[in-house]
């Protein structure tokens, strides 16, 4: 009933937009309306009409492209691009019925180039502002426990830890997480906080018992035939169900192909997207265009950071740092310095939270990424990309290629200075196999709008302080 609600409030949020825009822009065009010698149409109705028709087309457009299926967890970014889209859609459709109205004896409104344009830009600005208005109210109503799911999640091993280590930093999701079902670990016994309620073939009974709205099936090597068997279970309760891939068996979203060699058939992985020619030149001329304008604006705001570095503390105002990039060769990394001299003395390690060794400036560089601008000069050396995994220290490569599958396919490409993982929440001390998962997903499924994607997304967390684990 409350999902219901919101999406009505939602639809109120896009009428008002919308209808406000096309109202805004047509008054303030009267002007120049009456000046071009066009006339409005005699009677009242017609114009109500038109916008009729409008709220038609709009609610139309932003149907299809499912802007009212809600989705729990759906980024700032995804949802503006599709209300860009359905608002260019919709425009066209509202030019079209524009131009048949006369066919059903009713005047057109006249509609200039100026008028369509300023109503399609307002429009979007309009409907993104009110939906993130909208987004900020719901995720403040799911941390106070309204619009909430109880979710059960089936398997406790690093599959199952994932999906919970996830809804757990990621609160506005709305998801109440019950308890894990595992036959590894003891009824009763907890597992990161949270209790294991029973094994897996009680799923029908927990699922009762919790009155559950949703079970994620995150299970660790099993054949296809369990898990069709854990779905059937899980589906004769009628509620949803979302499985989650195996992160060592299926590491990433991969697509398969049949190719044959001398008519062998052989399903082969998909290759990373970046092995293309054309998609390495255009993802290197974003870098070097979009480094070279930062570069270009940010740098009165790089002098000062460096004369207060230099004021805060002793020492000098960068820090390099040998990091491995593509094809595992080292380079020099560079980053305004945020620790005293001495931070590494007793050796390298991870930055913690209320880290001793980070300076008073060194903080608020680290909180809005500040400090990683100078990286943009690695981008024009071409030692590093805008989009990319995170580089590491040789140290911690070797050991981690000795654990984890698929690790080295990161070096595959170039280092990032923001990731597909980052902005998913996974940095600093967070899971290496979390990371490794969504770092091998990204150079897998590469798109040019894949990388703008994840400007955005960076953009809009260095804005609102949203980034978390960044210490």
């Amino acid at each position: 009933m409350v999902s219901i609600f919101l999406v009505l409030v939602l639809m109120l949020c896009d009428g008002a937009a919308i209808n406000a825009s096309f109202t805004g822009v047509y008054a303030w065009n009267i002007a120049e309306i009456h000046a071009d010698g066009l006339s409005l149409p005699d009677r009242l109705q017609d114009i109500w009409l038109v916008i009729v028709l409008l709220n038609v087309a709009f609610a139309g457009s932003f149907c299809a492209y499912g802007l009212y299926a809600l989705r729990r967890g759906a980024s700032r970014v995804d949802e503006a691009y599709k209300v860009f889209s359905a608002v260019s859609l919709a425009t066209v459709l509202a030019l079209v019925i524009n131009t048949l109205l006369p066919t059903f004896h009713h005047e057109q409104v006249p509609v200039t180039i100026p008028i369509l344009v300023l109503m399609w830009i307002t429009t979007i600005l309009s409907t993104i502002t009110l939906r993130l208005g909208y987004r900020r109210v719901v995720h403040y109503l799911r941390r106070h426990n309204i619009d909430t799911r109880r979710v059960l999640i089936v398997g406790a091993r690093a599959p199952g830890l994932a999906v919970w280590r996830t809804i757990r930093r990621t609160p506005e999701l709305g998801y109440r997480v019950q308890g894990f079902l595992s036959d590894v670990y003891p009824v009763g016994s907890y597992v990161e906080g949270l209790p294991v309620l029973g094994r897996i073939v009680r799923l029908e009974r927990v699922v009762r018992a919790t009155r559950a709205d949703e079970v994620l099936i995150a299970l660790s090597k099993r054949s296809q035939s369990e898990l069709i068997e854990v779905v059937s279970r899980a589906d004769d309760q009628a509620i949803t169900i979302k499985v989650y891939p195996d992160t060592f068996q299926l590491i990433t979203d991969n697509e398969i192909s049949v190719g044959d060699i001398s008519g062998l058939p052989l399903v082969s992985v998909k290759n990373a997207a970046l092995s293309n020619p054309l998609n390495r030149l255009l993802k290197r001329s974003l870098d070097v265009i979009f480094s070279s304008v930062l570069l270009v604006f940010a740098s009165p705001v790089m002098l000062l950071i460096a004369l207060l570095v230099k004021l805060d503390s002793p020492g000098p105002v960068f820090f390099l740092q040998e990091r491995v990039g593509l094809d595992g060769r080292p380079f020099a990394m560079m980053k305004f310095r945020t620790m005293r001299t001495d931070a590494e003395a007793g050796g390298p390690g991870w930055t913690v939270q209320n880290d001793p060794r980070v300076t008073r400036l060194g903080r608020y560089l680290r909180r809005y990424s500040i400090d990683e601008l100078p990286q943009f000069i690695n981008v024009l050396l071409g030692e590093m990309s805008v989009v990319g995994p995170r580089p590491e220290q040789p140290r911690w490569v070797e050991r981690f290629s000795q654990q984890i599958p698929r690790y080295m396919r990161r070096h595959k490409e170039k280092a990032g200075i923001t990731g597909w993982a980052q902005v998913n929440g996974l940095r600093g001390d967070t899971s290496i196999e979390e990371r490794t998962r969504y770092d091998l997903y990204y150079i897998e499924n590469w798109t040019l709008l894949f990388d703008v994607k994840i400007i955005l997304r960076t953009a809009a967390d260095v804005v609102f302080g949203k980034q978390e684990n960044a210490y």
